[in-house]
Protein backbone atom coordinates (compact mmCIF):
# COMPACT_ATOMS: atom_id res chain seq x y z
CA UNK A 1 0.00 0.00 0.00
CA UNK A 2 1.30 3.24 -1.00
CA UNK A 3 0.72 6.65 0.14
CA UNK A 4 1.15 9.92 -1.46
CA UNK A 5 2.92 13.10 0.28
CA UNK A 6 1.58 14.95 3.62
CA UNK A 7 -0.69 18.03 3.12
CA UNK A 8 -1.54 20.43 6.13
CA UNK A 9 -5.33 19.64 6.62
CA UNK A 10 -6.75 22.94 5.38
CA UNK A 11 -4.83 22.15 1.91
CA UNK A 12 -5.58 18.35 1.99
CA UNK A 13 -9.32 18.58 0.19
CA UNK A 14 -7.25 20.84 -2.42
CA UNK A 15 -5.01 17.82 -3.52
CA UNK A 16 -7.24 14.61 -2.31
CA UNK A 17 -8.36 12.98 -5.68
CA UNK A 18 -11.63 12.74 -5.83
CA UNK A 19 -11.49 8.62 -5.82
CA UNK A 20 -12.00 5.76 -3.07
CA UNK A 21 -9.13 5.24 -1.00
CA UNK A 22 -7.98 5.97 2.72
CA UNK A 23 -6.79 8.60 3.87
CA UNK A 24 -4.06 9.04 7.24
CA UNK A 25 -3.95 12.19 9.60
CA UNK A 26 -1.14 12.84 11.79
CA UNK A 27 -0.32 15.16 14.15
CA UNK A 28 2.04 18.10 12.50
CA UNK A 29 4.38 18.38 15.51
CA UNK A 30 4.51 15.87 18.46
CA UNK A 31 3.32 12.43 19.67
CA UNK A 32 0.51 10.60 21.56
CA UNK A 33 0.86 8.27 24.09
CA UNK A 34 -0.47 4.96 23.22
CA UNK A 35 -0.45 2.05 25.67
CA UNK A 36 2.24 0.31 23.89
CA UNK A 37 4.29 3.49 22.69
CA UNK A 38 3.98 6.90 20.89
CA UNK A 39 3.07 7.71 17.61
CA UNK A 40 1.67 10.84 15.52
CA UNK A 41 -1.00 8.80 13.94
CA UNK A 42 -4.44 9.88 15.24
CA UNK A 43 -6.99 8.77 11.99
CA UNK A 44 -7.53 6.37 9.21
CA UNK A 45 -10.61 6.79 7.27
CA UNK A 46 -11.76 4.88 4.18
CA UNK A 47 -14.12 6.79 1.90
CA UNK A 48 -16.10 6.62 -1.01
CA UNK A 49 -14.70 10.34 -2.43
CA UNK A 50 -11.34 11.01 -0.25
CA UNK A 51 -11.89 14.56 -1.45
CA UNK A 52 -15.08 15.20 0.00
CA UNK A 53 -14.03 13.25 3.00
CA UNK A 54 -10.76 15.50 3.72
CA UNK A 55 -13.17 18.58 3.46
CA UNK A 56 -15.70 17.20 5.86
CA UNK A 57 -12.64 16.29 8.65
CA UNK A 58 -11.21 19.88 7.97
CA UNK A 59 -14.79 21.48 8.33
CA UNK A 60 -15.11 19.42 11.60
CA UNK A 61 -11.61 20.29 12.91
CA UNK A 62 -10.69 23.80 11.77
CA UNK A 63 -7.52 25.23 12.34
CA UNK A 64 -5.75 21.76 13.32
CA UNK A 65 -2.27 21.10 12.56
CA UNK A 66 -2.52 18.11 10.99
CA UNK A 67 -1.35 16.72 8.04
CA UNK A 68 -3.44 14.07 5.61
CA UNK A 69 -2.01 11.82 3.16
CA UNK A 70 -3.84 9.73 0.77
CA UNK A 71 -3.69 5.93 -0.91
CA UNK A 72 -6.21 4.39 -3.21
CA UNK A 73 -6.88 0.60 -4.27
CA UNK A 74 -6.09 0.99 -7.81
CA UNK A 75 -3.92 -1.70 -9.51
CA UNK A 76 -0.23 -1.00 -9.11
CA UNK A 77 -0.48 0.23 -5.62
CA UNK A 78 -0.51 -2.60 -3.57
CA UNK A 79 -3.60 -2.22 -2.31
CA UNK A 80 -5.51 -5.47 -2.13
CA UNK A 81 -9.47 -5.77 -2.05
CA UNK A 82 -10.46 -1.94 -1.69
CA UNK A 83 -10.79 0.71 0.77
CA UNK A 84 -12.26 -1.13 3.86
CA UNK A 85 -9.92 -3.82 3.56
CA UNK A 86 -6.86 -1.63 3.47
CA UNK A 87 -8.19 0.18 6.25
CA UNK A 88 -8.88 -3.14 8.10
CA UNK A 89 -5.25 -3.92 7.47
CA UNK A 90 -4.01 -0.74 8.77
CA UNK A 91 -6.23 -0.47 12.27
CA UNK A 92 -5.35 -3.97 13.08
CA UNK A 93 -1.40 -3.10 12.12
CA UNK A 94 -1.65 -0.25 14.33
CA UNK A 95 -3.59 -1.58 17.69
CA UNK A 96 -1.14 -4.92 17.36
CA UNK A 97 2.00 -2.34 17.49
CA UNK A 98 0.12 0.57 19.96
CA UNK A 99 -1.68 -1.56 21.97
CA UNK A 100 -4.94 1.00 20.66
CA UNK A 101 -6.92 2.03 17.89
CA UNK A 102 -5.18 6.20 16.93
CA UNK A 103 -7.42 8.67 18.27
CA UNK A 104 -8.37 12.37 17.79
CA UNK A 105 -6.07 14.53 20.66
CA UNK A 106 -8.69 16.03 23.05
Amino acid sequence: MAFGRWFPLDQAAANAPATPGVVQVRLARGLIDYPTGRSAMIHYAAAVDLRQAVAELARAHPGREWLCRFADPEPGTGARGGPDVMLSELLTAFRRRFGAPPGFPE
